[in-house]
């Protein structure tokens, strides 16, 4: 798979599988997995931004391993002290269509607290930005 699509961004160990993650598209807004079996054979490819893969996402339950396994790397992260809150954003393609960002918040202890999403403000006309 690697002869074919280059080195990967980013791999994870997932039980006895591999994980190769592949960030594509502007601003990363696709990142496609492609699960490996030990002996090398290829078991899946999806792209993982998607509104179903972020409904995987368990406030409460899911940590930062999991959302690594599920999402692969955020395009950024951001540490809110007011809050306490550490926030990996995810840009996509929100139902295919629409350019927006999903937030994935995480306590100290690095468990899952919200998401949040809603129109990637890189996308958004000058005059209607907040920053």
């Amino acid at each position: 798979m690697i002869a074919k699509l280059g080195n990967p961004t980013h791999v994870y160990q997932d039980g006895q599988t591999h994980l190769l993650e592949y960030m594509r598209g502007r601003r990363a807004q696709a990142t496609h997995m492609v699960r490996v079996a030990a002996d090398g054979k290829v078991l899946s490819y999806e792209q993982v931004l998607t509104d179903q893969k972020f409904a995987e996402i368990k406030p409460g339950v899911s940590d930062k391993a999991a959302v690594l396994r599920m999402l692969g790397a955020p395009y950024e992260n951001v540490y809110y002290s007011r809050v306490g809150l550490e926030a990996w954003s995810y840009p996509y393609k929100e139902s295919g269509v629409w350019n927006s960002l999903m937030a994935v918040y995480f306590d100290h202890s690095g468990i899952v607290r919200k998401l949040e999403n809603g129109p990637d403000p890189v996308f958004e006309p000058r005059e209607h930005r907040r920053f």
